[in-house]
């Protein structure tokens, strides 16, 4: 399958991220911590290039543990300053205002030499759709001030919310960029939602992450869904809509209300804590 998503409203959004970056001190970059560099997008590293920058590991409690730790130390290596979060639950949010204070705190002292004591920092905070910004806003804010989703593509403007007198937050878009030059990206992507699933072959995707949790992760299939992984990953499919009784009229199995089961629990974290890349990978 080729993997690619770019309706046309991400390249106005990318339009107006580039007239909003003059505006602000700060990114603060939400990524899926189960894709930590696929759920990257290369624009904002170039869009944000002169800018102060904090990497927010999202859906840290989906990952696997031992690897969100492994991607913490890479992301530090490389100077930026990251932090895991669970946006929904509101795990980590209270230790993003001090890393907000310590990422700015050259412009915060170039303020102060200034005679600028009040003006707060302003961060743009940016990321791929359906990584979590709106949710993490409204955690952040402790109130509802952006409109979220389960589905990519639900912010469509952009807004600025004031938080305190220290920092004011713009909320963008969650844009994707033209093409993938790594289809296992743009795979890895499909596979946590964050293209538009109408536009993908949903057995094709599901095969996909059982052929990699059958190697990565054996057992967790065989434990959610009560069944034995020993055929390939189309076969443990077939397992899998016979085990949970996925049938069609005439006890015909129904592969694709099989395969979206698969990628729902996948993306809710019912089948166990799965990180997909490693920072091996992207060194």
């Amino acid at each position: 399958m080729n993997y690619q998503w770019y309706p046309g409203h991400m390249t106005k959004a990318r339009r107006m991220m580039e007239e909003d970056i003059k505006l602000i001190d700060l990114i603060i970059e939400l990524v899926d911590a189960r894709i930590p560099m696929s759920s990257r997008n290369p624009d904002i590293d170039a869009l944000g290039r002169n800018k102060s920058r904090i990497i927010l590991l999202n859906k840290a409690d989906l990952a696997d543990e031992k690897y969100n730790k492994l991607w913490k130390d890479f992301f530090v290596e490389k100077g930026l300053h990251v932090l895991e979060i669970n946006a929904r639950s509101g795990a980590g949010i209270k230790n993003i205002q001090p890393l907000v204070q310590e990422a700015c705190k050259e412009k915060i002292a170039r303020d102060r030499k200034r005679g600028i004591l009040n003006r707060p920092v302003r961060a743009m905070v940016a990321g791929i759709p359906n990584v979590g910004k709106s949710t993490f806003i409204n955690s952040f804010a402790g109130r509802a001030c952006a409109k979220t989703g389960n589905k990519p593509g639900v912010t469509k403007g952009k807004q600025w919310i004031r938080l305190n007198k220290s920092l004011e937050l713009l909320d963008t878009p969650g844009i994707l960029w033209p093409k993938f030059e790594d289809q296992k990206v743009g795979e890895r992507l499909a596979m946590i939602g964050s293209m538009n699933d109408e536009v993908l072959h949903g057995e094709e995707l599901a095969t996909a992450v059982i052929n990699y949790l059958q190697k990565e992760y054996p057992g967790f299939l065989q434990e959610r869904y009560k069944i034995k992984e020993t055929g390939d990953a189309y076969q443990t499919l077939e397992e899998i809509c016979i085990s949970r009784r996925c049938f069609q009229k005439g006890e015909i199995p129904d592969m694709a209300r099989a395969a979206s089961m698969v990628l729902d629990d996948f993306r809710n974290g019912k089948l166990g804590r799965i990180t997909l890349e490693r920072p091996k990978e992207w060194q």
